[in-house]
């Protein structure tokens, strides 16, 4: 069983960055790690993803370009950068991974994911 567990986030005043972690063990056995979010009363959307067999990433324009996926393969870590927040970004962030290929129309919905990391809140205000 995959697990993923997150780290960071916390609350933060416009125009403050954050950092979001996900670290699984089977990081080996992971073809896509993806960054979503949902904010309160707001479906759940894609912000960046890394296929890290391969080191492609992809981001959405969700956050338009305010946000940077990276990988650390040593520390079996996927680290999503956030900055120049604001109360618009708040919400509950989550860390999904598949193994399996799928579709380019597939990799932004969240039921093409079987893994999921716990979420970690993220607050913006002032």
């Amino acid at each position: 069983q995959v697990q993923l567990v997150q780290s960071g986030g916390g609350s933060v005043q416009p125009g403050g960055s954050l950092r979001l972690s996900c670290t699984t063990s089977e990081y080996d056995n992971i073809r896509y790690i993806t960054w979503f979010r949902q904010g309160p009363g707001k479906e759940r959307e894609g912000v960046a993803e890394v296929n890290h067999q391969v080191g492609n990433t992809a981001h959405t324009d969700s956050m338009k370009g305010r946000a940077a996926i990276f990988r650390d393969s040593a520390k079996k870590t996927v680290t999503l950068h956030m900055n120049k927040l604001n109360p618009e970004d708040s919400g509950l962030y989550y860390c999904a991974a598949r193994a399996t290929p799928m579709t380019w129309g597939e990799l932004w919905l969240p039921r093409s994911y079987p893994y999921w990391g716990q979420g970690t809140q993220v607050t913006v205000s002032s």
